[in-house]
């Protein structure tokens, strides 16, 4: 199999969960069966929240291109990167490497008109609304885009999971409830960070979460002839 360098570390708990989720999800009857992968598990990439949001952090772009060569020389055979909002920076790794880029929002935006959403409505960072990261896939897929109207609930969330500090997952809940009531028809978890916290979301809805798009395409290219 070919192995799949993943630039990690944000934050650190989202990248080892995209490694439980690979690990889960490939059939495997031994140690050789599984995905072979090269974490770089680096939490020292600056903020995308100071860089982005706040405007005030440094550009994480130089660190994730370091990244991606450091990756490549190390034998990977295609990069990969657990964080929505750091794909802002996709074309910084793409220029630092000969390697493919999995890039997760392209293959997220492909699930979900494969699944007949239409109106998704996003519970990520607003680093995410800012960018614009998932317009243009977005535009070309023929789908519209909802964020919360408030940007403070989940970003708090965000960085209590990233603290470690307990997360009150009500606040899924209850802006799930919200973008639903504004006529979302598909629910879109697109902070790694939030992928923690799935298992709360309320029952019945139709939602997809980009790190198992991320996840089946890891698993899909490693195991390619």
């Amino acid at each position: 199999m070919k192995p799949v360098g993943i630039l990690g570390g944000m934050g650190p708990e989202a990248t080892i969960l995209l490694m439980q989720k690979v690990l889960a999800a490939t059939p495997a009857r031994d140690d050789a069966d599984h995905v072979p992968l090269i974490v770089h598990q680096n939490p020292q990439v600056p903020s995308r929240i100071a860089a982005l949001i706040d405007g005030t952090g440094p550009d994480p772009a130089p660190v994730l291109a370091r990244m991606a060569r450091d990756l490549e020389a190390a034998g990977a055979r295609a990069l990969a990167m657990p964080c929505n909002s750091a794909h802002h920076y996709a074309g910084a790794i793409r220029a630092a490497s000969r390697l493919p880029f999995l890039d997760m929002l392209a293959l997220t935006t492909d699930a979900l008109a494969a699944r007949g959403a239409r109106t998704v409505g996003l519970l990520a960072s607003p680093a995410v609304r800012l960018t614009g990261v998932f317009d243009a896939a977005f535009a070309a897929r023929g789908l519209s885009s909802l964020f919360p109207q408030d940007d403070a609930p989940i970003l708090s969330l965000i960085r209590a999971v990233k603290a470690g500090a307990p997360a009150d997952s009500s606040i899924m809940t209850r802006e799930t409830e919200a973008l639903l009531s504004r006529g979302c028809d598909h629910i879109l978890i697109a902070c790694t960070e939030l992928s923690l916290l799935t298992p709360d979301l309320p029952g019945g809805i139709a939602w997809t979460d980009s790190l198992d798009c991320l996840t089946d395409e890891i698993i899909r290219f490693a195991r390619s002839a």
